[in-house]
Parts: C-alpha cells; sequence; structure tokens
C-alpha cells in the first residue's frame, strides 16, 4: 500500500523503518533539505529515567523565576499568542499530581519499549549508530536537590527501574578522570545513550537503499478528500529538486495512508486538516567539542540544577546541551542561553573549563511540546487514514523507535505493543 510520511525527523525515518520492513511503499516528504533534523545535534540519550512528564507541580512557580534570568535553563518569550496562551492554560491543568502518576507508567512503558528496539537494531541491522549502554548520572549540586532526586529514585524502583544512589566518593570511583564536585548523584542503570548523527545518516541511506522516496525541499500546500479518507497531498516543490525527481511534476501525491510526523510543524498540517493540536517548539542548544585528554567523561550525565545533558560519543566527542526556550518556530540563536549551558560545567567538574563557542558552532532544534509533556502518537477521528506521530518534546531520539514500531501497528490495525490510550492526538479536542 503506498503510504506517505511527512517530515524526515528520527520520527519519520523510523516510521519508514518499520512499514517498509512489512513491505510498504513508503514516500517521505520533507519541506527542507533534510539536514536540519531537530535530532542531529541532540544528546543521543535513551532515557527509560525521563518517566516524569514535563508538566508537574510547581514548573509554572520555576519556569516564573527562571524567566528573569538570561542564562537560565527555561524561557518563555513573552508575546501576545492565543496559542501560546491555550497551550499554557493546558499545561497548568496538566500540571497536578494525579496526571503525573497516570503519565509515569505510560512514560515508562514506551521507554522501555523503544529501547528494547534499539539493542535489537544495534545487533540486527545493517547500519551502526554507536549504541552504548553505559546508563545515565543525574548529579546533584546541592543536598536538597540531591533529596529530591533520591525520591525520584524511588519511585523509578517502584516503576521496575533500576538505580543506583551514590555518594561523592563513590561518583568519584565511576569519574575518576572529570571527579564533579557535587552533593551526590543517582545512576539510571537501564539508561543508554548512541551518537545521533550517524544514526540519521545511516539510517536514511539505509532507507534509500530499501526502496524509500525522498522528496526533498518539498511543500504540502493542502489535501485533496474522499469522504472521511485523505487521497491525495497537495505539494509544491523547488526547481532543484524538480529536476531530480521524477515526482516533481506532479501538483499531488496520491496516497492510501498518511502519517504526519512533523515535529513543531505539526500543528500547521493539523490546522490544514482541521484538526486541532496544541503544541510550542522549545529550543534546545547544544555544542560538540573533542574530549579533553585525561579529562574524560565515562557516563553520560545530567546535571540537575542546570538542566545541561553531557553526553560523551564515539570519534571521542563530547556533546554539551540543554535549555527549553519556549519562542515560537524561529531560527534565532540566543547566546544567554548557550553561555548558560557552558558556565554551568565548571560548577560540576571545577577542573573542566571548556571556551563559549562561537555562535557558527552552535546547534539548535525546535522540539515539539505538548502541553502534558505526553506524544500524540494514533488515528485520528476526522480522517480514518490519518496518523499523527509528534509531539515527543526532548525525547524524540529516545522513543523514536517504539513510535515507529506502533505507527506501523496502527496501519496494519494490529494489537499495539503497549497502550496507547494517553497518547491520542485529538484529546484536547
Amino acid at each position: 500500500m503506498k503510504t506517505t510520511i511527512i517530515g524526515s525527523g528520527v520520527i519519520g525515518l523510523f516510521s519508514a523503518y518499520y512499514l517498509n520492513k512489512q513491505g510498504y511503499e513508503v514516500t517521505i516528504i520533507e519541506r527542507s533539505n533534510g539536514d536540519d533534523s531537530c535530532s542531529m545535534g541532540n544528546a543521543g540519550m535513551i532515557v527509560p529515567s525521563h518517566f516524569i512528564p514535563l508538566a508537574v507541580p510547581g514548573m509554572i512557580e520555576k519556569g516564573i523565576r527562571w524567566m528573569f534570568n538570561a542564562e537560565s535553563p527555561f524561557y518563555v518569550k513573552p508575546r501576545l499568542n492565543l496559542d501560546l496562551i491555550s497551550w499554557g492554560l493546558k499545561f497548568y491543568q496538566a500540571a497536578n499530581k494525579k496526571q503525573v502518576e497516570q503519565a509515569m507508567p505510560a512514560l515508562r512503558d514506551i521507554s522501555l519499549l523503544s529501547k528494547a528496539l534499539y539493542q535489537d537494531l544495534a545487533k540486527t541491522a545493517d547500519f551502526d549508530f554507536a549504541f552504548e549502554e553505559k546508563g545515565l548520572m543525574m548529579l546533584c549540586k546541592t543536598q536538597h536537590t540531591f533529596e529530591e532526586e533520591v525520591e525520584v529514585a524511588h519511585q523509578a524502583n517502584e516503576l521496575g527501574l533500576k538505580t543506583k544512589i551514590l555518594s561523592t566518593k563513590e561518583l568519584h570511583e565511576f569519574e575518576p578522570e572529570v571527579k564533579p564536585d557535587v552533593a551526590g548523584a543517582v545512576f539510571y542503570e537501564g539508561d543508554a545513550h548512541l551518537y545521533p548523527n550517524q544514526l540519521v545518516k545511516n539510517l536514511k541511506k539505509h532507507l534509500e537503499n530499501k526502496g524509500v522516496k525522498f522528496l526533498y525541499n518539498t511543500e504540502v500546500t493542502g489535501f485533496e478528500f474522499e469522504k472521511n479518507e485523505i487521497k491525495s497531498i497537495k505539494i509544491k516543490q523547488s526547481v532543484g529538486e524538480a529536476t531530480q525527481n521524477r515526482t516533481a511534476n506532479r501538483s499531488e501525491l496520491k496516497t492510501q495512508n498518511l502519517i504526519i510526523a512533523t515535529g513543531s510543524w505539526s500543528p500547521l498540517l493539523a490546522d490544514m486538516l482541521n484538526i486541532g493540536l496544541p503544541m510550542q517548539a522549545g529550543k534546545g542548544y547544544s555544542v560538540t567539542y573533542e574530549q579533553n585528554e585525561g579529562k574524560k567523561l565515562n557516563i553520560p550525565s545530567i546535571l540537575l540544577e542546570a538542566r545541561v545533558a553531557i553526553t560523551p560519543m564515539s570519534d571521542n566527542l563530547i556533546r554539551f546541551g540543554g535549555t527549553m526556550e519556549i519562542g515560537g518556530l524561529n531560527d534565532e540563536i540566543n547566546m544567554n542561553r548557550v553561555r548558560g549551558i557552558i558556565k554551568s560545567v565548571p560548577n560540576y567538574f571545577p577542573d573542566y573549563q571548556i571556551a563559549v563557542p562561537q555562535k557558527e558552532q552552535v546547534w539548535y532544534g525546535l522540539r515539539p511540546c505538548s502541553p502534558d509533556g505526553l506524544p500524540y502518537i494514533g488515528r485520528t477521528n476526522k480522517y480514518k487514514n490519518l496518523v499523527i506521530a509528534s509531539g515527543h518534546a526532548m525525547m524524540g531520539l529516545s522513543l523514536a523507535p517504539a513510535t515507529g514500531k506502533l505507527v506501523q501497528e496502527i496501519i496494519e490495525n494490529q494489537k499495539n505493543s503497549i497502550d496507547i490510550g494517553l497518547y491520542k492526538p485529538e484529546r484536547y479536542d
């Protein structure tokens, strides 16, 4: 069956991967040249440890305090925007204990499914992505944060996730070269990481070799319907692309199944289909350096108070990333936020000094944030052949294989590997 995926980010790629394995004829439409995926420059972490959604009690108050600090890890750009106001109200409504407790098992289940699929891919796929299972350190600078994280570790244990609570001395045995200056740490044994650039590049090449078609620099301008089905997609391609692609001269692309996996741009397409999909783009930044000889970090870490992720990657590289900047769809780089990331590192690693990068060295990505911190995965009520897979916030790469597998199961009307009831795309309609 002809299946079209709009979006060539990691969610779209894994949806194509599992559908292609089942024999589907897959075409991926991408508005850009495909080099600006939100997952290319992220921290590369596979995180069952992240079972608590973004919308939690106290986050509103904390976010308001952070807004007045130019280098803080969270920022909402003040602007008169009805979508932002509506999203903020929904976020506030979701940030309660009952909803968080409902969300935690759901996030655990999709994370564990995704990790299992990554493990399988690492063994069987014909492409490499530097997958390593070293766990994840949550580094707590203050005793107060450490005590809070120990409580989170107890919740993780109740959900079946393995943790170790480490004193500073025990932590130094894990990290003898950098010796973090912290009150303590929690080690999540079941987390993993990979090299995102390598994953995206090699997965695309694999899909191309398997016959998946990519239409780059292609804009979706509308849809054609028949009753409650989408029959074709109206497209507009750039001149350069039109000379290289057989499909380029067509103004419409017929399809039998349609998947929207366009990340932070998903609400724009949903609007064209009269579907409400509350979402805000949360910009994050990262910088990649070569590891310092004699000062190497062994295990991926999160600097909890600073909300900074640090990942040692293949090719002797180390990546620093962080911030959540709710500021709309734009390509501006706020160097104050970048400086906040870099300046936080010596607070945790006193002997680890890194220079603030030039703007051209900084990568940024727009993470698609739903108000309740849960992704949108599933069929829509309005169109029986439309599936939405978006809204993964900071966990797109972590949850991508599971999402792709679920999309394939949904398309084939199979029983889902996990319960996706909380992920309904039209839960706010």
